[in-house]
């Protein structure tokens, strides 16, 4: 037995339940891709407002490539380069801005986010009190609060809220959701808000996307047969935090949410047997296998696919502007 072997045979063994679908949607895909084709297109600089999607690794393997990252507009200097919106969307004082400062701006919102910016539209025009769910101050709420003049829609965020929200027409009200959110506790809201408001409008078509819903149940399969869940994500990734969420009320002992494998406490993983593993629709692959690496450095591993829906054919166009690009 060569000393490879040797050092194998004294790990001990690791079952790795990996969650399928996992990490980058086709929203994210599309966003990641505005920026890339954009610089190829005009070459650097291209400005992005807000990280085009929440992954630190994302930002900056693209600020390596030519792109800088700002806040708000007021940061980025009279330019002819490209201005990119995130795939969080933004408020419609965002692109007004961008006209009056003469940016070429390209929007590369989530098209499931832009899905609720309509329906919200739709119910104002028709005169209702319009109730969003979700999570103040991330930035898709700001967006679609920012799509209507102020006091056009009201934000729940539990079910306490849900339970006290006193709207002006309790018969004239229609809801719309974040596209990032728990699918329980949604669930819980709505059925809170449809108990208290039986005329209460509700989307076509669900509002939270298909890439949360599919990664959520994927860890609500693996979460009840390990002993710990590693979520690869951002903090500031709702998604991900999401997926944290729902392995621990599944009743998973530990889970955990990290953005690289230099930030996993291994004192946390002593004597575990079986580990699932998944990611934020924002976190790419390459940081799952980093993770996986760093397990299989101290276990000897059997990793298993656990699958859930197929994904493989969702697919978003890029922005018009940058579509002949993609294709070349």
């Amino acid at each position: 037995m060569n000393a490879e072997n040797a050092a194998s045979s004294d790990k001990p063994l690791l079952k790795v339940l990996l969650c399928s679908p996992r990490g980058f949607c086709a929203g994210v895909v599309r966003a990641i891709d505005s920026v890339e084709q954009a610089l190829k297109r005009y070459g650097a600089p291209v400005y992005v407002r807000h990280e085009i999607v929440h992954n630190r690794y994302v930002v900056e393997s693209l600020k390596a490539k030519g792109a800088i990252f700002v806040e708000e507009l007021d940061e980025i200097p009279e330019t002819n380069a490209p201005v990119i919106f995130s795939a969080h969307g933004v408020p419609k004082s965002i692109p007004e801005e961008s006209q009056r400062r003469n940016f070429f701006h390209l929007d590369a919102t989530c098209p499931l986010v832009t899905k609720v910016h309509r329906e919200a539209e739709i119910h104002h025009k028709r005169g209702r009190d319009i109730l969003l769910i979700g999570h103040a101050g991330h930035p898709e709420v700001v967006g679609t609060l920012g799509q209507l003049p102020d006091g056009a829609i009201t934000l729940v965020q539990t079910v306490e809220e849900a339970e006290t929200v006193t709207p002006r027409d309790s018969n004239n009200l229609a809801y719309v959701t974040q596209t990032t959110l728990s699918l329980d506790d949604t669930a819980e809201i709505v059925a809170t808000l449809k108990r208290r408001f039986p005329n209460i409008i509700a989307p076509h078509k669900e509002d939270i996307c298909y890439a949360t819903t599919n990664r959520q149940e994927a860890v609500k399969r693996v979460a009840p047969t390990v002993d710990a869940l590693v979520v690869v994500g951002a903090p500031n990734s709702s998604n991900s935090r999401r997926l944290q969420e729902v392995a621990e009320r599944e009743g998973c002992r530990y889970s955990v949410l990290v953005q690289r494998a230099a930030d996993i406490d291994w004192s946390k993983f002593e004597g575990i047997k079986t580990l699932g593993v998944t990611a934020g629709a924002s976190a790419p692959e390459v940081l799952v296998e980093e993770i996986l690496d760093s397990f299989a450095a101290r276990y000897k591993l059997d990793v298993q696919t656990v699958s859930g829906a197929d994904e493989s054919g969702m697919f978003f166009p890029l922005p018009r502007q940058l579509r002949d690009t993609a294709a070349a």
